[in-house]
């Protein structure tokens, strides 16, 4: 068991390190077109908070619908420092990170006696009141209906990343990535990562070996709401504009799709999957409407051929060719 579990973990990790190594690469082969460039950016930012998600609901087994509350909470946060009160950037992204995180232990607290579609319940709750909060608390900087405009760049070591070249972002975005998943992927594999699958497998035979269950769903729900905090934060300072519209139900779809087109307790497959998703969106934007019909109808065949996903199912094959 202990080998199998070894054999994992390298394999993961060689899958994980390929991915970001063919992504540093990539844009010097396509470093003209801007616009590709940008999509790839996107994709980092989607494809690392559809990995915290994974993390969540893959691993962890706890299904929430709360991951772009966090997201906002830690956008807003980050981007109302820096634009009312001038906080430097990478101060305002940790404080956004935090408040995401104090949000999540919160929810986190009515979910611990909870289970199953309770918890989704509470935590979509939780995702549809923060558009609302966000427009009533206007007054207080958050820019209301319209949103929070004119958000300062990032700045890294007293350089200001330009919104006017793509390649600086890229690479920033690329290096957050993968220290996010990084962290995510040594929570995995480590003893704390254990127990949460524990309890996700056999929670009560997890109990008598002493995991204590609400220490475990509690620190979940502050690892995934910090890290996903801290993708919003550097989502705000790339846009350099948050409105209520990023809690909408089609950029929700999207990343669920990663989620099941990569393989939901699968690492990394969402993060893959987000590429995968968005690149098809991209391609997919003059059937406007039509493109959730097809991602409705491509949802319906990857369950019921690879219910595992696509990085779960290429595992799977890999495993039966090493054994024959």
């Amino acid at each position: 068991m202990g080998v199998r579990k070894n054999m994992q973990f390298r394999k993961e990790l060689i899958t994980l390190v390929t991915v970001f190594i063919i992504l540093s690469v990539l844009p010097l082969f396509i470093y003209k077109n801007s616009y590709f460039i940008g999509l790839l950016i996107t994709c980092l930012i989607w494809g690392t908070m559809a990995a915290v998600w994974n993390f969540t609901m893959g691993y962890a087994g706890i299904f929430t619908f709360g991951q772009f509350a966090f997201f906002a909470v830690g956008a807003y946060i980050s981007g109302m420092l820096a634009k009312h009160l001038g906080v430097p950037t990478g101060i305002s992204m940790l404080a956004g990170g935090c408040g995401a995180c104090l949000v999540g232990l919160l929810i986190g607290i009515p979910c611990m006696r909870l289970k199953g579609s309770y918890i989704a319940l509470i935590t979509w709750a939780l995702h549809l009141v923060m558009g609302p909060m966000i427009k009533v608390a206007g007054p207080l900087g958050t820019g209301g209906s319209t949103g929070l405009m004119e958000i300062p760049s990032l700045g890294i070591g007293g350089f200001i990343l330009s919104r006017t070249s793509l390649m600086p972002w890229y690479y920033a975005g690329l290096v957050l990535s993968f220290l996010i998943l990084i962290v995510v992927y040594r929570f995995i594999f480590s003893s704390v990562g254990l127990g949460f699958v524990g309890l996700r497998d056999s929670e009560e035979f997890a109990k008598t070996l002493g995991i204590n269950e609400y220490k475990y769903k509690l620190l979940v729900f502050g690892i995934s709401a910090f890290l996903t905090g801290i993708v919003g934060s550097f989502y705000v300072h790339y846009a350099g504009i948050i409105s209520p519209r990023i809690l909408g139900l089609d950029i929700f779809l999207l990343v669920m799709l990663m989620l099941i087109i990569g393989g939901i307790g699968v690492f990394p497959g969402a993060f893959i999957g987000s590429f995968i998703v968005l690149i098809l969106n991209d391609l997919l934007r003059p059937l406007e409407a039509y493109r959730f019909l097809i991602f409705g109808a491509i949802v319906i065949v990857a369950i019921k051929a690879m219910p595992e996903g696509l990085l779960g199912k290429f595992n799977k094959l890999t495993d039966v060719s090493q054994r024959t």
